[in-house]
């Protein structure tokens, strides 16, 4: 059954929460990361919940991810998504990186 307009607004606010806490606990733990974001289909959160973990450069995400941050991510990610009520599907592919600069090359 699809999630009501209230619902959808109390799931919303709650996963801005979590993944906020997990964004500023990161900062401290992980060298060059920024921010995060998010975008979700309420229709099928679990299957679309999608996290984009945002670093300052492209040298900053690159030495994140030869050093096995990748893996830090998904777990900071998967326990915030848990903590809003979202079981992701396949939270590995679900979690992704960018960085400032990549995103100012490519306009977004």
């Amino acid at each position: 059954m699809p999630l009501t307009k209230r619902e959808q607004a109390h799931l919303e606010r709650r996963l801005i929460q979590t993944l906020t806490e997990a964004c500023e606990t990161a900062k401290a733990e992980i060298p060059g990361f920024e921010w995060l974001t998010h975008t979700i289909n309420h229709a099928n959160p679990g299957a679309s919940v999608r996290v984009t973990w945002v670093f300052d450069n492209e040298a900053s995400r690159l030495a994140a991810l030869a050093a096995g941050q990748q893996l830090r991510m998904v777990e900071f990610t998967a326990m915030a998504l848990l903590e809003a009520g979202i079981r992701a599907t396949a939270i590995e592919r679900q979690v992704v990186t960018d960085s400032e600069e990549a995103r100012r090359r490519h306009g977004r």
